[in-house]
């Protein structure tokens, strides 16, 4: 009888866990520790501010923030019309030779990138600003092309071709190998490439916010297609299909699917991170729930969502927004070409983000501009989400530790309960890689203390967690497992990082909860 009980009240902790966090929960039963040794130790630290035991005190906010960055994987394939291996090291030499930019110069502002098309640099406060429509440049297949080199034999015959001022140009790489020196230019009068001000048109429909001319908005190669219809009837099928098959030595297993929202190709991660924040923090706060409208002789699906006036750009009252399961689709690769679901098998992601170009554009049209969300604030629109206040904190005015106990005391268990993202500045040093990048925004996740270090642990909204090997970070942990962070069981691994709490307040610019 007792054995009886106690299955019942497990089953009930299971259900209430699983209307929690909205998703199914692992059948198999979870390890417990009973004894003390899971609890966080204190860390002896140098104090360089007295410990007062309080959050520090919200800043202010900063003045018309212009964080994001274009996901170069997703914009990428949508160029070529091809899935990449993005967890391949491969990917990184097919991204910066469709985006015709060095893989290490792709992730600062500083080297102009075209991932902040539409952006420019204010290199003294190192924030970003918005380029004005008529200082961007739409390049033509003849802009691109390049000089014949084939009859350069000495240095001076680089001048023949148009390369001046050879003695003062400057030298990215230079080494000696085998009595020869090999040097790599900076050669851009010889021809050009994307920039983030000079871009192809399927970049400026892709990434800018820019329409040439007043032309009516349409991704290149994509069509906006009805996901309940397509998705719901011929992917699930398939995926149901597999997982129902899918047996280990006679034993049927079970996959772990997460609908965890992943950036697209447009530059809104300040967008992408705070929706995801907002999930994490909280699930219920997100409806993921369709109704059925009449539609004439077809019932049609669609998604309330409201969103809350907080003032500023990026804006509008506040307001239930209805939205049909029309998202543009690429149509090489029956793929949505922005914010989608980290396994594939959700799609409110891409309706939330939908919803929301619908809501600060005032427009009542089903198919919104979606790179009006080109870059915003994180840390307003986690409030626009989810209704409540937000609040900032320069990461330069506060010490590590305090911002470490910011965050501290908005979680438990180590996982956040308030929605909390940062952001980095716009160029620094050590913005050379896929997973710490410039002007971006990240989803805040909780804090890991791993033997005596401490770490603050982030989600890059890209869904992509550099391979190693590629670049190297001070004070970088690329890989959380449960049995280093409790939590990961709750979400997918990609894009999942952690940042020793020093090495965050150097490369963060601000940090922000909405509570």
């Amino acid at each position: 009888m007792g054995d009886l009980r106690n299955m019942d009240r497990d089953t009930n902790v299971a259900a209430l866990l699983e209307a929690l966090l909205g998703r199914k929960l692992d059948s198999q039963p979870l390890a417990v520790q009973s004894s003390g040794d899971d609890y966080d130790h204190l860390v002896d630290v140098e104090r360089d501010r007295e410990f007062s035991g309080k959050e520090p005190r919200p800043d202010g906010a900063p003045k018309n923030p212009c964080i994001g960055t274009a996901n170069p994987y997703a914009l990428v394939e949508a160029l070529i019309g091809r899935q990449l291996d993005r967890h391949s090291i491969a990917a990184a030499e097919i991204v910066q030779s469709v985006l015709q930019t060095d893989y290490d110069e792709l992730f600062d502002m500083k080297h102009g990138s075209v991932l902040y098309a539409g952006m420019k640099l204010d290199e003294k406060e190192r924030r970003a600003e918005m380029f004005d429509e008529k200082d961007m440049e739409i390049l033509q297949e003849r802009d691109l092309i390049t000089p014949n080199l084939s009859g350069v034999r000495r240095l001076d015959d680089l001048e023949k071709v148009g390369f001046k001022d050879l003695k003062d140009t400057r030298v990215k790489a230079a080494r000696m190998q085998n009595g020869k020196l090999r040097l790599v230019l900076e050669a851009r009068t010889l021809g050009r490439t994307v920039t983030n001000r000079e871009v192809t048109m399927s970049i400026n429909e892709l990434i800018t916010p820019f329409r040439q001319g007043n032309r009516h908005w349409m991704p290149p190669n994509a069509s906006w297609r009805d996901m309940y219809d397509y998705f719901f009837q011929q992917v699930n099928k398939h995926l149901v299909s597999n997982i129902a098959g899918f047996h280990i030595n006679g034993r049927r297993e079970t996959v772990d699917r997460f609908d965890d929202p992943v950036q697209g190709c447009s530059s809104n991660s300040w967008f992408v991170a705070a929706l995801f924040s907002v999930y994490w923090a909280d699930p219920c706060l997100i409806n993921r729930a369709t109704r059925l409208h009449p539609k004439g002789s077809h019932d049609r699906c669609f998604l309330s969502v409201r969103f809350h006036d907080k003032g500023g750009r990026q804006n509008n009252k506040t307001e239930t927004i209805d939205v049909n399961y029309e998202i543009p689709i690429n149509n090489s690769v029956n793929e949505p070409l922005f914010c989608r679901s980290s396994d594939g098998a959700e799609i409110w992601p891409a309706l939330y983000e939908k919803a929301f170009a619908k809501w600060i554009s005032g427009n009542k049209s089903e198919h919104p501009d979606i790179t009006q969300l080109h870059c915003g604030d994180p840390v307003k629109a986690m409030a626009q989400i989810n209704g409540r206040d937000p609040q900032y904190f320069e990461c330069d005015k506060h010490s590590a530790q305090e911002l470490l106990g910011l965050i501290r005391s908005n979680c438990v268990n180590n996982k956040t309960i308030n929605a909390m993202t940062a952001f980095t500045y716009a160029t620094g040093n050590q913005y050379n890689g896929a997973n710490i990048v410039a002007n971006h925004a990240y989803s805040v996740l909780g804090y890991a203390v791993i033997g005596h270090r401490q770490y603050v642990v982030l989600r890059n909204p890209w869904g992509v967690t550099e391979p190693e090997g590629i670049t190297s970070y001070h004070g970088f942990l690329g890989k959380l497992d449960p049995q280093i962070w409790h939590p990961a069981n709750l979400l997918d691994h990609g894009g999942l990082f952690a940042l020793e709490e020093q090495d965050f307040k150097q490369l963060f610019a601000y940090i922000g909860v909405a509570k």
